[in-house]
C-alpha cells in the first residue's frame, strides 16, 4: 500500500475535528492504497443548510456541525479518493478507501462510521464518530 501525504489543505480542513478523528484520518493516510484528501472537517450550520436544500445530506444535526456535538468541535469529516490530481468519484474506490479508514479505526481503537454503510443514504466520503461513543 503507498502512502498518503496530507496536503496543507487536508490539514487545514483537519482543524476544528475531534482529535481521535484527525489521529484516525492521519493513521487512514499512511496505509491507504487509495490516495485521499479531506474535502470538509467543520461546516457552519448555514452551509450544513445548503447541503440539505441541494440534497447532499439529509439532516440539519450533522456531526460536522461543532454546535451540534457536546465536545464542541466537529466529529465527521468527507474524504475524496485521488487518482493523479484529480478527484474521483468512482463507487470502488471509496469502497476500497473505507477498508483502509476502518482497519486504521482498529490499529487506533477509535471508533468509525462510513456513509457508505448507512441503508438509506450512500454516502461515500462520509465519517463520523459514533454518537453513542462521542455525544
Amino acid at each position: 500500500m503507498a502512502a498518503t501525504i496530507l496536503n496543507p489543505r487536508s490539514e487545514s480542513n483537519l482543524e476544528g475535528v475531534h482529535p481521535d478523528l484527525v489521529k484516525l484520518v492521519r493513521r487512514a493516510a499512511e496505509i491507504t492504497a487509495v490516495p485521499f484528501i479531506v474535502i470538509e472537517g467543520v461546516r457552519t450550520l448555514a452551509r450544513q443548510r445548503q447541503l440539505v436544500a441541494s440534497g447532499a445530506s439529509q439532516t440539519l444535526k450533522s456531526r460536522h456541525v461543532p454546535e451540534m456535538n457536546a465536545c464542541g468541535v466537529a466529529c465527521a469529516v468527507d474524504l475524496a479518493a485521488l487518482i493523479g490530481k484529480t478527484v474521483r468519484w468512482d463507487w470502488p474506490l471509496y469502497e476500497r478507501l473505507a477498508v483502509a479508514v476502518k482497519l486504521a479505526a482498529g490499529d487506533v481503537a477509535i471508533p468509525i462510521e462510513w456513509g457508505g454503510d448507512w441503508p438509506h443514504f450512500k454516502d461515500g466520503p462520509h465519517y463520523q464518530l459514533p454518537w453513542r461513543d462521542y455525544p
